[in-house]
């Protein structure tokens, strides 16, 4: 029920020590008589100091470690509120196993909420739980049902209190009845004590005169759905054009929505999309001159023409892009723009704002380096600069700019080059005005510098799945990243391909080792993307042997693509996406599980809703040479399918069912045709009928 009630840091206990101290000192400080303790609480990142995340819609499971002294029945409760409501929102804890409890609750808006946990001595529970042994061993005496008749008293004067006086009245009659029965109505007391509506009443109106409360306020982030389920595709906007060679232009973009939505992305991003710089303008394949007529690196910002709120004036106008919003809207499709926080040496910044920018003894102002690379091109913001609140406010200003024009989902490149208080601030100051604005990590870096970066506020990230290849790194990678406490406040995103990423792997140039490295991002995560059209499209030349940089790199040039090409993986994409579409179970990564094979090659695990009414297997060859084969074991008490009655996996991707009984079944996938199994399971209480079955 919802109460109105102030949650209060308590005073904790000081014990003066030493053997001199005053006898003024050695009395403990607050209330002594609080005898519970809480602790181990989840959701909870860094004791509090971080939002824990949710999506939309989503019921919240809030656990504790919650006991106290002796014998004694304990109470606990979780309270919630969103932060624009003032009254909190009680939910009865339950008990697990070995003192810990939970509760649930759901969360139906955006933006931040508000939680914490409550609990007490429950003495009503104790009597009444005692008194039901008594009644058992037929050792109940008068005397117990004085004691409830005091218990139950007391009761009715707090629902006085409580302006329940419905309540208050009849707790007083029952014990009133208690009184009056005395050692000649056992059988009447034993009627009133154990009623479920007595026993009711009194829980609405409990002793919480000791109640120990957590003392904080934990906060949980409500996102979209999309920050939890999307499909991401890439492009860039100036190779969009059907014309070989021409520029490409919004217009163009919108000619390929159809596509995209055939694909089946619900987020369309493109890398930034404004005036690029032309001193120390970069050539093709990152040559550091340019030739007459390249087009350099949409990275390097802001030319005479503008900067981060500016549109690279080729592409088309600010009414162009507003168009193209809102046609990707109607297809079921976000745009996402890249925001890179750096500036070209002729962007205006640099003249109106040197402060923002480090200088070098010469004088002039330092370029970005990742030695041995040299980034002429870029000049980074200097986050200790004199102006650096002048130069935050401006930064966030950007965000506010594109989502004015309609934008909500952020790709922020290289973020961790930038400070993590600017991020923390920014990024809640941009979801108080917008709580539907999403923010995706770019920083392939070091984990506690990822992490750090989804604590301060980033609702998605990119992760090191580009290289993880093996059956075991793959399990322990995703294992790590989807269980407590990373799940909470950090949700990968899987991408097989960057622009910047072409790995070794994708360099084999196969069908089947794209195909392979697809379907482990597109079922291993819940958010994925693909960087288009080079990824169905097979691109896998380097610049050169031993690079992950693609030769005649679309960072550095305008490419042609012929999207019908037959050897395209459009139609496999397109499937998948479906698939994920349509299974509940693949828009989680929260209750991934990894199962056993007796085949290094073979890596196999499930994926289930939260209700548990889908249940997906998937199996994938991770060999893209050769046929491999092996047994899996799956966890069937695990996924409540009884293991002496057949169950059907029904494969998505081919269409073929199979009938299995118990946990160890065989799979032989062959990299040459389909190298993987999609299975959705279902047993006999699943389905409608035999024949759909047996099917």
């Amino acid at each position: 029920m919802a109460k109105n009630r102030s949650v209060v840091e308590p005073e904790v206990p000081t014990i003066a020590t030493g053997a001199q101290a005053p006898a003024s000192l050695s009395r403990p400080q607050g209330e002594g008589r609080r005898r519970v303790i809480i602790e181990g609480i989840s959701p909870e990142v860094d004791g509090g100091r971080f939002a824990a995340k949710r999506t939309l819609g989503d019921l919240v499971r809030v656990e504790a470690d919650v006991f106290t002294d002796g014998h004694d029945s304990v109470a606990a409760v979780v309270l919630f509120r969103h932060e624009s409501a003032a009254d909190w929102t009680e939910i009865p804890m339950r008990a697990i196993v070995n003192d810990r409890w939970f509760a649930e609750f759901p969360v139906s808006e955006l933006g931040r909420y508000h939680y914490t946990v409550h609990a007490w001595v429950d003495h009503w529970e104790t009597w009444r739980r005692d008194l039901l042994k008594r009644i058992a061993a037929h050792s109940d005496t008068p005397v117990d049902y004085l004691i409830g008749a005091e218990l139950i008293r007391a009761a009715a004067e707090r629902a006085g209190d409580q302006s329940r006086t419905e309540d208050g009245r009849w707790l007083r009659e029952q014990a009133d009845l208690l009184s009056k029965n005395g050692g000649d109505g056992r059988d009447d007391n034993r009627s009133i004590s154990i009623s479920p509506a007595l026993n009711d009443a009194m829980l609405r109106n409990p002793d919480r005169q000791f109640a120990t409360e957590l003392g904080r306020e934990l906060i949980l982030v409500v996102d979209p759905v999309r920050a939890r389920f999307s499909s991401w595709y890439e492009f860039f906007p100036r190779s969009a054009s059907s014309q070989p060679g021409k520029h490409g232009t919004f217009a163009d973009c919108e000619a390929r929505l159809p596509y995209v939505a055939e694909l089946g992305f619900n987020v369309l991003y493109f890398p930034p999309i404004h005036p690029i710089g032309t001193k120390f303008r970069k050539g093709k394949n990152n040559s550091v001159t340019a030739a007459e007529g390249d087009v350099g690196s949409p990275w390097a910002i802001g030319s005479a023409e503008g900067g981060h709120k500016s549109i690279h004036p080729q592409l088309g106008t600010l009414e162009d892009f507003r168009r193209l919003v809102k046609k990707a809207g109607e297809y079921g499709i976000q745009i996402a723009l890249d925001i890179a926080f750096q500036a070209a040496p002729d962007h205006p910044y640099v003249q109106k704002h040197e402060a923002w920018f480090k200088k070098r003894p010469d004088g002039t102002i330092q370029y970005a380096e990742n030695p041995p690379k040299k980034y002429q091109d870029i000049y980074p913001f200097d986050f200790e600069s004199s102006d650096w609140f002048g130069m935050w406010e401006e930064l966030k200003s950007v965000f506010t700019y594109w989502a004015e024009q309609g934008v909500r989902i952020f790709r922020v490149d290289n973020p961790h080059t930038k400070a993590f208080p600017f991020w923390e601030w920014a990024i809640t100051e941009i979801k108080r005005e917008y709580p539907d604005a999403l923010f995706l990590s770019e920083a392939f870096t070091r984990p506690k510098v990822m992490y750090r970066l989804a604590k301060v506020g980033f609702s998605q990230s990119y992760t090191y799945f580009p290289w993880r290849n093996g059956k075991r790194e793959i399990a322990e990678y995703l294992t790590e990243l989807n269980k407590p406490p990373v799940v909470d406040f950090f949700r990968a995103n899987q991408w097989p391909n960057t622009p910047d990423i072409l790995t070794e792997f994708l360099q084999l140039g196969t069908r089947a080792a794209f195909t392979i490295r697809f379907l482990l991002a597109a079922t291993l995560g819940a958010n994925y993307g693909i960087y288009g059209p080079a990824f169905e499209l097979l691109e896998s030349r380097p610049l050169r042997p031993g690079s992950e940089e693609y030769l005649h790199s679309e960072k550095y040039q305008i490419r042609e693509w012929n999207l019908d090409r037959p050897d395209s993986l459009r139609e496999m994409i397109s499937l998948v996406n479906r698939i994920r579409n349509e299974n509940e179970a693949l828009q989680h990564d929260r209750y991934i599980q990894f199962h056993p094979v007796d085949n290094d090659m073979l890596l196999c695990f499930s994926k289930r809703s939260p209700d548990e009414n889908n249940l997906i297997v998937v199996v994938i060859n991770l060999d893209p040479h050769h046929k491999r084969s092996g047994f899996i074991d799956l966890p069937l008490d695990q996924m409540k399918i009884e293991g002496n009655k057949p169950y059907q996996a029904h494969d998505l991707l081919t269409g073929a069912r199979y009938l299995w009984t118990g946990p160890r079944n065989y799979v032989d996938l062959d990299p040459a045709s389909v190298p993987a199994h999609i299975l959705r399971i279902k047993h006999r209480s699943r389905v409608e009928s035999d024949f759909e079955y047996f099917l």
